[in-house]
């Protein structure tokens, strides 16, 4: 099972980033008690949580890659000993979406062409109506911003989004995700 969801993991994470521009709901949100002025340095987990405990991956990189580029543009500076840590994690969850429309009317326009579709002669039957059913996996990619010292979560940024096999520009994506993330981030360094 853990060698299937290390398997698993990265490739959602890949279709999801993939969707970012399309269907992909991503938001953020900061804990407002906290003093952000007081931070000026971050570094990340080690391993983060969509990576393997033994070493660090590609997909971690990329993630890495586009947090620096937000932090850096916000006057951060990356640190040994950070004022504030960023773990990236992800999970799926496996959907069904039901959905129900009436018809227009049988035989292109009610009952035999009577009625023109102004009502169901079978109302409560079903017969005026289609039902569809789908099946699909939802995956949740969140970046956690955290005091270390606090053991307190400072900033979240979250995507949520049906999963898909496209991923032709996963590190584009991944950046553009991410910075959609940090748009809900109003902090700069020190201040």
């Amino acid at each position: 099972m853990v060698r299937f969801l290390k398997v698993v993991i990265p490739m959602m994470i890949f279709a999801l980033m993939a969707a970012c521009a399309s269907s992909t709901k991503i938001h953020s949100d900061y804990d407002r008690s906290v003093d952000f002025s007081q931070y000026k340095t971050y570094g990340y987990y080690s391993p983060m949580g969509i990576e393997n405990p033994n070493y660090s991956s590609l997909l971690g990189q990329m993630f890495r890659d586009a947090i620096d580029v937000q932090m850096k543009q916000r006057g951060y500076v990356k640190s040994d000993n950070p004022d504030v840590l960023f773990n990236v994690s992800a999970r799926m969850e496996d959907k069904t979406r039901i959905t129900t429309t009436q018809n227009p009317g049988m035989y292109g326009g009610g009952y035999y062409g009577y009625r023109g579709g102004l009502y169901d002669p079978w109302g409560g039957y079903g017969y005026g109506t289609t039902t569809h059913v789908s099946q699909y996996t939802e995956g949740t990619v969140n970046i956690d911003m955290v005091d270390p010292k606090l053991k307190r979560m400072l900033w979240e940024g979250v995507a949520i989004g049906r999963v898909s096999d496209k991923n032709d520009n996963l590190r584009e994506d991944i950046m553009t995700g991410v910075a959609e993330m940090f748009a809900g981030y109003p902090f700069q360094a020190g201040q």
